[in-house]
């Protein structure tokens, strides 16, 4: 039981911040990766913190483009 609760563990821990994409560090490239973020809005991201630094994953809905629907899809994905 020990064994299979320490590799269960393991395994969310990884997924959970090991794959998040950093809104202040991460290239047009990586953040167009994101579901449903083109090219076109990953570039608008990048102007905006050129600008402004992100404090938080919800400063991304400051974007042009960027909704509340759409961030609620991505924002497991994002981290600061």
């Amino acid at each position: 039981m020990g064994r299979k609760f320490f590799v269960f563990m393991m395994g969310v821990l990884m997924s959970m911040q090991l794959f998040a994409v950093n809104l202040n560090t991460a290239s047009a490239e990586e953040l167009s990766a994101l579901k449903g973020i083109g090219e076109s809005t990953a570039n608008k991201i990048v102007k905006y913190r050129t600008a402004h630094k992100f404090g938080s994953v919800e400063e991304l809905m400051q974007v042009k483009g960027i909704g509340q629907k759409k961030f609620d899809s991505i924002k497991k994905d994002l981290s600061v």
